[in-house]
């Protein structure tokens, strides 16, 4: 009885793994559409000081359904350093944004990339899993951003993969890290330095396509 009981602990341990596993299917064979409702910050209130920070504050106890406020507000936390405060908000972002398409995916798209900066790689692929499927369908932030993560958590074949989506989209464009600083303009240089190693890991094997 010991023993099974061990084995049910194993697998309820490895089930959200494998569930995360599961949640990001292969890559398409291109990825060229824009998708700027997605990926722009989310500002509410120009600036970050104290009275920014009250106003926000002001804005979602007098709406308590204010997306943006929250979503701002939960940014500026996770960047200080209160990681679980951010994450709070975060969550309430996402479900107040729930039923607006275009909102819900900006919030997830910002908290996987704060979660993926405050050392939390496999949340943040979480998230951006979310997206896939959405509108539009290839977004061209997917493959970089994917590889990134997935490269991150260890699961390098993947991440190679969608690295080769990226080069089969813009073959000119991603077949040369000197050209990250212009195509991630808002990427740190840490994290080019990764998308670098996945494309060292490309180029020493890249993928066919199927």
């Amino acid at each position: 009885m010991q023993v099974k009981k061990h084995v049910l602990l194993a697998c309820l341990l490895l089930c959200p793994a494998v569930a995360l596993a599961q949640a990001l299917p292969a890559p398409k064979e291109f990825y060229f559409a824009e998708d700027p409702q997605t990926t722009r910050a989310i500002v509410a209130l120009r600036g970050e000081d104290d009275a920014v920070l009250d106003r926000l504050a002001a804005n979602i106890k007098r709406k308590p359904n204010d997306v943006e406020s929250r979503a701002q507000l939960a940014r500026i936390a996770m960047r200080s350093g209160r990681a679980e405060l951010g994450q709070e908000l975060y969550e309430a972002a996402l479900r107040n944004a729930a039923g607006k398409q275009n909102l819900q995916r900006a919030v997830a798209w910002n908290y996987g990339w704060d979660l993926y900066r405050a050392g939390q790689p496999g949340q943040a692929l979480k998230h951006w899993s979310g997206l896939v499927g959405g509108w539009p369908g290839t977004p061209a932030w997917q493959p970089p951003t994917y590889a990134l993560a997935l490269w991150t958590v260890g699961r390098r074949d993947e991440a190679v993969q969608w690295y080769a989506a990226a080069v089969r989209t813009e073959p000119r464009l991603w077949s040369d890290p000197a050209n990250y600083p212009d195509l991630l303009p808002d990427w740190t240089a840490e994290e080019r330095a990764v998308l670098a190693e996945v494309h060292a890991a490309w180029q020493a094997n890249p993928p066919a396509w199927p």
